[in-house]
């Protein structure tokens, strides 16, 4: 092909190249990458067939400008790693303290109704935690060991395990607000009953102390975590009901990804709760300073982050 048939053939192409730079557009990596693999594809050409033309000068040019352009969104891509967990998520937490205290009330009663249910029909807490959990407790109980459940299995199996388990249960209560605020509330209020029921099994035998400072080494972040992730379907299901200026449509992708970075939030609470249940829950005897120092430090987390940073971001922003 002839160069002046070559040029005219990819003029166009290569002014909307030059314009997508130029307006700043090239934030999309894909956009960039395809961009990229189509001017080296051009420069090739033009250097084994015009070597030493203005065609091939203009073309490598290009081609290292969109190259520039690849290397310098990376970088920021990486920046946006450190910047979505300092700044986009606590700010976006700033904006929904509204839910995360409407969860925690929905949670807080929930655990109340399981005490009252417990207290009222000493059957409820079999038909909650299963006869099967109750029999061994007791029997851990009778032996003068009442939270040995933690101490039986593997460590390592145990972590995994709770990890998923509490991403799962998380995520349900995220994915509940699917079908509206309500099927969220649905989900924080059966964990809050089964904690409450839980919570008077032990009292009933005189050792709700023991549980709580065992329980809650882990439970800190456990229940924090199940809090949040109602908050983030909260964010959901209120997109649905009340799409406000939006259309509902546009109104419920923007509350599904707002949710989607909360429950995001929560993969290192994820994370650190497993690592606490599995490795450390299972030394009951640990002295008293030491597990209150872990608790009130897990809590006092969960606020600073949760809370205390967001408000302060948005205040100062």
């Amino acid at each position: 092909m002839r160069e002046v048939a070559f040029l005219r053939k990819n003029a166009d192409k290569w002014k909307e190249f030059e314009q997508m730079l130029d307006n700043s557009s090239s934030d999309d990596p894909d956009k960039l990458a395809d961009l990229y693999v189509e001017l080296s594809a051009d420069l090739a050409y033009a250097q084994a067939n015009y070597p030493g033309s203005k065609t091939e000068e203009y073309l490598n040019q290009l081609s290292v400008a969109v190259h520039s352009e690849i290397y310098r969104s990376r970088k920021e891509e990486r920046g946006r790693l450190i910047t979505f967990w300092t700044e986009e998520l606590p700010l976006l937490f700033a904006s929904k303290q509204k839910e995360l205290l409407y969860s925690f009330l929905v949670f807080m009663l929930a655990i109340g109704i399981g005490i009252l249910s417990s207290v009222n029909d000493p059957s409820f807490v079999r038909q909650i935690m299963g006869d099967a959990y109750v029999n061994m407790t007791i029997s851990n109980i009778d032996e003068g060991d009442p939270l040995a459940v933690y101490k039986k299995a593997e460590e390592l199996d145990m972590f995994f395990a709770i990890t998923i388990n509490n991403v799962r249960v998380s995520f349900y209560a995220f994915a509940s607000g699917l079908l509206t605020s309500i099927g969220t509330g649905v989900v924080l209020l059966n964990n809050g009953i089964m904690v409450g029921a839980f919570l008077n099994f032990f009292a009933e035998y005189n050792l709700i102390g023991e549980a709580l400072r065992v329980i809650f080494i882990h439970g800190a972040l456990e229940l924090s975590a199940i809090v949040i992730a109602g908050a983030a379907g909260f964010v959901v299901g209120n997109g649905i009901l009340f799409p406000g200026t939006y259309t509902r449509r546009r109104s419920f992708i923007r509350a599904g990804k707002e949710g989607l970075k909360m429950i995001i939030g929560l993969v290192p609470v994820f994370v650190a709760a497993g690592l606490l249940e599995s490795f450390v829950t299972r030394y009951t005897q640990m002295p008293l300073w030491l597990s209150l120092c872990i608790i009130f430090g897990s809590f006092a987390f969960i606020i600073y982050y949760f809370i205390w940073l967001p408000l302060t971001l948005k205040k100062n922003s």
